[in-house]
């Protein structure tokens, strides 16, 4: 009986042997530019094992992939190189099972990579990130006049590149209507006299969450909004809401089901999961930062109150849940949904031009009017602020002109004009204005 099973049983081992050998396959090649970086990505069949040279003269990026093959030769030639430093992308076998992967590149690049493991709709990939020499420098604070500086507003698009966000019934993807929006507020605010726009994510490719808070931290920002228009499992939820960092628990079932959606972004949009937020360590064990959460709260509030007259509210109050994006323990932060896209009636709203406006509009009212009230010490707003307790109000008479008006009152016409928004010195009897302390 025992010689009977030996071929069999040996028969097995070889065939489980043979499939644990078995080739990887590159399944798909992409690549992303970012402002910082150039990422490729590889799609594959299961994991693998690969090392990263640096070589010179000329400059190439050298990867070698243990046990792998292309699936096909024509995936090298078809990727879209523009506006990276990658030059030509070639390939060839070695020792006759492993694949080297050659990178030429035009100018000098630091490659990291990293392995990411199957998640959600995408496979097992190998990750070669291509960091420029040269860093984009932080944009800092812009003063107008001394020390009016002007309020840093953080824009965040979620999602991107890799990560494409949700999905809705159309094929509308996130990543994309959430940048429109985006664009469409840093658009608003770049117009704004006394504040100024940050973009942390200005075109199609992927942040990683924690990149996201440092990005708005070296902008040295008053505010960090983050937006989305994520989907739900009940393709009837419907509402546009706003969420702020929670200490404790989720505050809903639905903020709770959204955070962890969001949460899961780096496992999809490709960041390497070993590194560590060395601030949050010491910070988020105290989170009495009360004065942030509070004040994430309060503008979250404004916020609300702005989207509920051109939409559907989910809530009508401010959520809170545990928000990787907004764990900033020095920077208010909101994340806004603008919509679920897995509602088909939504989605039809959230892909509009016109409604892209519109919610970015209301997004901004609410910002605009919570610094009104509160704005940080040493702004223009702050100023502006201060110098409507100061001010009189006038009511222009027949015969008043701006330039008599200012010299009754000892302070200058320019003084008057920017206090009171006037573009030239035309007034009209009847009209109410301000007159800034001399």
């Amino acid at each position: 009986m025992l010689y009977r099973l030996l071929p069999q049983t040996l028969l097995i081992a070889s065939l489980l042997l043979s499939l644990a050998v078995q080739a990887a396959s590159v399944n798909d090649v992409r690549v992303w530019r970012a402002p910082d970086h150039t990422r490729v990505v590889l799609d594959l069949s299961k994991p693998v094992e690969h090392k990263v040279m640096l070589l010179s003269k000329p400059d190439r990026i050298v990867v070698d992939i243990d046990n792998t093959a292309l699936k096909s030769q024509t995936q090298l030639s078809t990727i879209d190189l523009a506006n990276t430093p990658i030059t030509r992308v070639r390939s060839g076998v070695q020792d006759k099972t492993n694949l080297r992967v050659v990178l030429d590149v035009n100018r000098a690049v630091k490659p990291r990579s990293f392995m990411l493991k199957a998640s959600g709709e995408y496979g097992d990939r190998l990750v070669i990130d291509l960091m420029d020499s040269q860093q984009p420098a932080a944009v800092k604070r812009v003063n107008n006049s001394g020390k009016k500086r002007d309020i840093i507003i953080a824009i965040d698009a979620g999602h991107g590149g890799e990560d494409p966000g949700a999905t809705g019934p159309t094929k509308v993807r996130e990543k994309h209507v959430v940048l429109a929006i985006a664009k469409e507020l840093n658009a608003l605010f770049e117009k704004e006299l006394g504040y100024e726009p940050v973009m942390i994510r200005s075109g199609d490719y992927y942040v990683g969450l924690e990149k996201r808070r440092k990005l708005a931290r070296s902008a040295q920002a008053d505010l960090f909004v983050s937006i989305h228009a994520d989907a739900f499992k009940n393709h009837r939820a419907k509402g546009a809401s706003v969420y702020a960092l929670s200490s404790r628990g989720a505050s809903s079932a639905t903020a709770k089901f959204l955070a962890n959606e969001a949460n899961s972004s780096d496992l999809v949009g490709g960041v390497n999961l070993g590194e560590k937020d060395e601030l949050l360590a010491g910070v988020l064990a105290d989170l009495s930062m009360t004065a942030t959460l509070d004040s994430s709260l309060q503008v979250g509030s404004k916020v609300v109150g702005q989207m509920g007259r051109i939409a559907h509210l989910h809530s009508k109050r401010v959520e809170q849940a545990a928000f990787a994006v907004l764990k900033s323990p020095d920077i208010p932060s909101i994340l806004v949904e603008t919509g679920f896209i897995s509602n088909p009636t939504e989605e039809r709203n959230l892909k509009s031009s016109a409604y892209q406006r519109k919610m970015a509009a209301a997004i901004f009212n609410g910002i605009k009017t919570f610094f009104a009230a509160s704005p940080p010490s040493e702004t223009l707003i702050a100023w502006q602020k201060n110098q409507r307790n100061k001010t009189v109000a006038y009511t222009i008479s027949r015969g008043d002109t701006l330039s008599g008006i200012a010299k009754r009152f000892s302070v200058s016409v320019a003084d008057i004009q920017k206090t009171n928004g006037l573009a030239s010195s035309s007034i009209r009897v009847g009209q109410k204005i301000i007159i800034p302390s001399s």
